[in-house]
This record gives C-alpha cells, sequence and structure tokens, in this order.
C-alpha cells in the first residue's frame, strides 16, 4: 500500500513539473504574438485548436470520455474557474497594471489555494507545506521585484488580479473534489467550455472592428501565429491541463500547487537563452528560494526525523550486544 502511494507521488510530482515547464515556455509564444494580436484572438484559436486536437483524440480512441450519463456540473464548476475566470482576471489584470504588480499578485496562487483547500475540503497544511509555499512566494517575488517595483494604483487591475489569483485556486480544489470524473473528463470540459467562451468574445471584438475575415484566416495568413497556437493549444492547453488534472488527483491540491513557482523560473531561463534577457545575481537567490521552498513543501520532515531516530535506536541495541 504504501509503495502504491509514493509511485502516485511519483507521478504526480512528473506530471506537475512537466507542466509547469509547459506553461513556463508558453510566456515565450505569448509575448511575441501579443504585441500584435488581440489577446482574446490569441485564447480564441488556442481553444479551437486543443478542442479539434481533443476531439480527434476521442475519435482516434486515444483517449476515452467517461461522461455519459453523469451530471456534468462539476465539471462546469471547474472549467468556469479554469480557463474562463482565470485568464478573464489575468489578462485584463496584466493590462491595467505592471508587470511586477501582475507577478506579486500570481505569486500568492500557492497561498491562497492552501486557504480555499483548508476551507472548502478541509484539508488542513502541514507547518511545512506552510513555510515551503511561503519560501516560494517570497522568491517569486524576489524575481519579479528585482527589476523595480512600479505601481499603478490601479483598482479595476488588483480587482481583476485577484479574481486570476482566487479562480486559479478554486479550480485546483474543485478538480480534486470531481473524484468521480477522470482526468481527460475534466480537461475535454475545461477545453471546450473555454473555446466557446473565448470564441464568442473574439467574434464580438472581430465584428465591431470589421475583421471577421481577418480572424478566420489569421492562422493561414500568419506563421508567428500558427506556431504559437499550436504551442498553446496543444502544449499549454491540452497537455499542461491534463498533466495538473493528473497531478492534482495523485498528491492533492496543496503539493500540487507548491510547484507554481516553477513555471516562474522556466520563463525567466527561457528568457534569458531564447530572448538574450538579463540574468541578474537576485534573480538567482530568487530561483534558489522558490527551489527549496518546493522542496520543504514536499518532503516529509515528520518520516525523516523518525527514521533517523530509528536508525539511532538500531545503532544503540547493537553496541549494547557488542
Amino acid at each position: 500500500m504504501e509503495k502504491m502511494e509514493k509511485k502516485k507521488v511519483i507521478i504526480g510530482i512528473i506530471c506537475v513539473l512537466i507542466c509547469e515547464l509547459l506553461f513556463g515556455f508558453s510566456n515565450i509564444f505569448t509575448k511575441r504574438i501579443t504585441n500584435l494580436i488581440s489577446p482574446v484572438t490569441l485564447l480564441s484559436w488556442r481553444f479551437i485548436l486543443a478542442f479539434i486536437v481533443l476531439n480527434l483524440c476521442v475519435c482516434l480512441r486515444i483517449i476515452k470520455l467517461n461522461i455519459k450519463g453523469k451530471s456534468i456540473k462539476p465539471l462546469l464548476m471547474i472549467a468556469i474557474f479554469q480557463p474562463i475566470l482565470y485568464f478573464i482576471g489575468e489578462t485584463f489584470g496584466i493590462q491595467f497594471t505592471t508587470a511586477s504588480e501582475s507577478g506579486t499578485f500570481i505569486a500568492c496562487i500557492p497561498i491562497v489555494t492552501l486557504i480555499c483547500s483548508a476551507l472548502i475540503l478541509k484539508e488542513k497544511p502541514n507547518k511545512w507545506q506552510i513555510i515551503g509555499i511561503s519560501i516560494t512566494a517570497i522568491g517569486i517575488m524576489c524575481i519579479v521585484l528585482i527589476k523595480g517595483m512600479e505601481a499603478s494604483f490601479h483598482p479595476i487591475g488588483y480587482f481583476m488580479l485577484f479574481l486570476g489569483v482566487l479562480s486559479y485556486s478554486l479550480y485546483a480544489v474543485f478538480s480534486q473534489k470531481a473524484a468521480d470524473f477522470t482526468d481527460i473528463d475534466k480537461t475535454y470540459v475545461m477545453i471546450a467550455l473555454g473555446a466557446v467562451f473565448f470564441t464568442l468574445i473574439a467574434l464580438i471584438e472581430n465584428g465591431r472592428a470589421g475583421t471577421i475575415n481577418d480572424f478566420i484566416l489569421l492562422p493561414i495568413t500568419n506563421i508567428d501565429f500558427l506556431v504559437a497556437i499550436l504551442y498553446l493549444g496543444i502544449g499549454s492547453s491540452v497537455l499542461a491541463f491534463l498533466l495538473y488534472n493528473i497531478a492534482i488527483s495523485h498528491m492533492g491540491t496543496n503539493k500540487t500547487a507548491s510547484f507554481a513557482g516553477i513555471s516562474t523560473i522556466v520563463a525567466i531561463l527561457a528568457g534569458v537563452i531564447i530572448l538574450n534577457e538579463p540574468f541578474s545575481f537576485g534573480q538567482l537567490i530568487g530561483t534558489v528560494l522558490v527551489i527549496g521552498g518546493v522542496y520543504i513543501a514536499n518532503i516529509n520532515v515528520d518520516k525523516c526525523i523518525n527514521s533517523i531516530d530509528s536508525t539511532n535506536e538500531d545503532i544503540l541495541e547493537n553496541e549494547e550486544i557488542i
């Protein structure tokens, strides 16, 4: 039984690490394309492509849905929080505030997730999870603020960022709560609702601007946009959401949330390697704090102490025998 639990945790850790890696690299593709393309248009095509890929997988029997005859209300709840409310909050929050402010808010996701988990799932985090996640959040803030803290004092921007943080946390909690559904079921409904919602908004936006034809032909006429939605749709949506849902079902909400800072580190390293962005000593300190915080949040210190105590007892017994 203990071996099975260990195996589940290892699978969960691998899944969340790959997921955060995918999320980290997504910043590169988003940065390159949102200077020219509306964020709503990008979100629409991202989820359209993800939905097409998922349905192809269903048709080819690569994946199997198990929602027939079940009430999908729990899945709709998950999908409302992520991707709909999260991306609304993140997109407009970043638009109305500075990069340092938005980064600071997003760094609070693991902490808010701990609170939501304790209130809704009645899962009280242990002291090491609290310490580890707090260190991770401080590390992310160090990385974000090293470039200088700028304040926008924009109430709507702050509200939207808070909405994004809360939505992400509630998504993680309700994903764990919906244990009757498979990770594929959760991912499918999330992608489907995202495709419908953001495409409706994009059609309204492009309809008002008179650019419906441009919107429809965009993946064909703009190769950079096509590359971006291929990565964001397949990598950062289908694969990343599926892996995150698997991680939650294997490790629980609190442990999975503790890995959130890894995507920030990946984004920075990707910026340094691909975009030739500078990497400062302060960012190095922040990176060390994030990794250290993730480690502390996930080690079973009490078990380690018990193991050391039992080893010492064995040594003492052997000495007495000798």
